[in-house]
């Protein structure tokens, strides 16, 4: 099993910087912090797909709105002046 240093990437757990390694098994992809010992497995990308979006303000389920439709005015128009 090789490991690799992931550069940069800091601990969840203890906040030490360039301690994750990271390894694979035949079925799992793991994280670990080679200085506290925090494991943190990967999803697969199988996981991936079956979990659901959360919804957010840019991504969300439009909602039916049954109002019909009426024109706007942004300014009131000013009455005409006439001339005499």
């Amino acid at each position: 099993m090789k490991k690799r240093f992931i550069a940069g990437a800091v601990c969840p757990r203890c906040s030490e910087m360039d301690r994750i390694v990271m390894y694979s098994s035949e079925e799992n992809t793991y994280q670990e912090c080679v200085s506290c010992g925090y494991r943190d497995r990967q999803p697969t990308a199988e996981e991936m797909a079956q979990a659901a979006e959360l919804e957010t303000r840019v991504r969300h389920k439009p909602r039916a709105i049954n109002t019909p439709a009426q024109p706007i005015k942004f300014f009131p128009q000013k009455p005409k002046e006439t001339r005499h």
